[in-house]
């Protein structure tokens, strides 16, 4: 009896099969081809990088280990054309306070809206002068 509960709870679950992988047809998508890519690595650890596609993207960077402990500073631009059309162009500096893009497309944050008034530097300005005098007397 056991037997046959088994058997008919092994027919009644569901089959599950999975169909082959469809066939991927790269002739269906765009070919980019790479115009240019020069590459320079010199052995003290710098290196330069000009990259040029068909499509119109660009990339220009170099680097060198000058940071602090040795870490890797690079500077560079790169270039494409975003869906809608518009060219973006992005600068770049990358070191040890991260990476910093600039461009006319990145939003940049508003100044402030009015003038800070001379009262609240006056007391920003005592702070400071209290917090140097703590300092002072805490190191006697």
């Amino acid at each position: 009896m056991k037997l046959l509960l088994v058997i008919v709870v092994a027919l009644a679950a569901p089959q599950l099969s999975y169909g082959a992988p469809t066939d991927f047809d790269s002739s269906e998508e765009d070919i980019v081809p790479i115009l240019r890519d020069d590459r320079v690595h010199e052995e003290d650890g710098r290196f330069n990088v000009d990259v040029e596609t068909g499509n119109g993207i660009t990339l220009s960077q170099g680097g060198s280990p000058t940071g602090i402990n040795g870490s890797i500073i690079q500077a560079g631009e790169y270039s494409y054309t975003a869906p809608d059309g518009t060219l973006v162009h992005v600068k770049f500096v990358a070191n040890e306070n991260g990476f910093q893009p600039e461009s006319d497309l990145l939003p940049v944050a508003p100044e402030f809206p009015h003038p800070i008034p001379a009262f609240v530097l006056e007391q920003i300005a005592f702070a400071a002068h209290q917090d140097a005098l703590d300092d002072d007397s805490d190191e006697e």
